[in-house]
């Protein structure tokens, strides 16, 4: 055995009790398990580890349909999240809803794991879009295949919570804020297509977006309906604060256009 591959068997290993002590705390049985830590993304993991990007994984901040959800920490001490797409048990039928029509992602995909991979991507690429435009998210910082680092937004001892589970004390302002934030990424000609309090997080009083994966641009056929599901979200939770908001008003605000 050569000694990469000594290497590498020796990060497989580490990662593999590291990912069963994570699947452990969070209760993950052992198809769920293998879903998450599969062969190739351990070898992934361990590149991350090897090439100094990683130092360790820490707890696990979300599970969702598509992905996994950590805390790590780099050799810098610096916290950072990884998300992991899993490689099966995948809603592909979801997915194709925003990639087809993207023009960025026009030619074929020939299997499942070209499309997890491709995900991965159009979600760091949206991350890298959503903050030039100004739009407060997460900095994604690396990707390798179906795995997606990025700037942890939280302190030490938590993560940042969602804005569905936050009393807010200046409602008005973060209502204007998040209006702001659609109105600057149609400018920019991208839409998130899923904005809601599930996929906003608060910290330091400030809403950052979260879950860009299926953002998508302007010329994306479905693209002005998923603008006013965006303002329908916004404006709907805002609602129990006592602010009303015309939503026709501000989609014809943003698009110049009349129904």
């Amino acid at each position: 055995m050569s000694s990469d591959e000594l290497l590498t068997d020796k990060w497989l290993k580490k990662l593999d009790r590291q990912s069963q002590q994570l699947a452990a705390r969070i209760g993950l049985d052992r198809k769920t398990f293998g879903e998450v830590f599969d062969k190739s993304t351990l070898l992934l993991l361990g590149r991350l580890f090897s090439n100094k990007v990683l130092e360790q994984m820490d707890f696990p901040l979300a599970t969702g349909k598509e992905a996994n959800v950590f805390r790590a920490l780099t050799p810098e001490h610096e916290f950072v999240v990884v998300k992991i797409y899993r490689t099966s048990n995948l809603t592909f039928k979801h997915i194709q809803t925003y990639l087809d029509g993207d023009p960025r992602f026009k030619y074929g995909l020939k299997n499942r794991r070209e499309v997890i991979d491709e995900w991965a991507k159009k979600e760091y690429k949206n991350l890298e879009r959503l903050h030039q435009a100004k739009v407060r998210v997460p900095r994604p910082l690396k990707r390798i295949h179906n795995i997606l680092i990025m700037e942890y937004i939280g302190d030490a001892n938590q993560a940042a919570p969602m804005l569905k589970d936050v009393e807010l004390s200046d409602p008005k302002k973060i209502c204007t804020e998040l209006l702001l934030f659609i109105r600057r990424m149609y400018k920019d000609e991208i839409i998130h297509a899923d904005l809601s309090p599930y996929n906003v997080l608060m910290y330091h009083e400030k809403p950052y977006v979260i879950d860009v994966g299926q953002a998508v641009l302007l010329e994306h056929p479905q693209a002005l309906d998923f603008l006013k599901r965006d303002i329908h979200n916004v404006v709907q939770y805002f609602k129990r604060y006592g602010i009303v908001k015309d939503e026709q008003q501000i989609f014809e605000s943003l698009t110049g256009m009349k129904e």
